[in-house]
């Protein structure tokens, strides 16, 4: 059913949690796991033009660190993994990845706010991907 699973992460803790579902999905469909990490450019632009770009290096290695962790769990569940670190908008970029590296599944983590929690996070980009992914999406709490 699945021939590509694409996990996007941020390198938050909840990661391992979102890999592990991810990996688990791709074994049993024989699937590639691609790993994605976006470099926000929001965030270095928003920077001060002295300090962009620090800030922009201190995102990559984030990234990098991220990617490296997906290879790892990916390989350690006996998947073909595929890791990439682009740049732009978090929302758009992991949907747009889906589209040209034809995805069958995007999955996610969220913390899974709720009620003034939930109000003020409108908008994050496990949210965005959901409302306009091409593929399914599956959503892991993370708690």
């Amino acid at each position: 059913m699945y021939d590509s699973v694409l996990v996007a992460t941020d390198g938050s803790s909840g990661t391992t949690e979102t890999l592990a579902h991810a990996a688990s999905i791709a074994r049993d469909n024989d699937a590639t796991l691609h790993g994605l990490y976006v470099v926000d450019k929001r965030l270095y632009l928003a920077a001060d033009k002295s300090n962009q770009d620090e800030v922009r290096q201190s995102l990559e290695e984030e990234g990098e660190v991220a990617l490296d962790d997906i290879a790892v769990g990916g390989e350690e569940s006996g998947v073909e993994v595929v890791t990439t670190m682009e740049e732009g908008i978090p929302h758009k970029t992991i949907t747009d990845y889906a589209e040209q590296e034809d995805i069958d599944l995007i999955v996610m983590g969220t913390h899974g706010r709720t009620g003034r929690d939930r109000v003020a996070n409108l908008g994050s980009v496990t949210e965005r991907v959901v409302q306009s992914a091409p593929v399914p999406v599956l959503v892991v709490h993370i708690e």
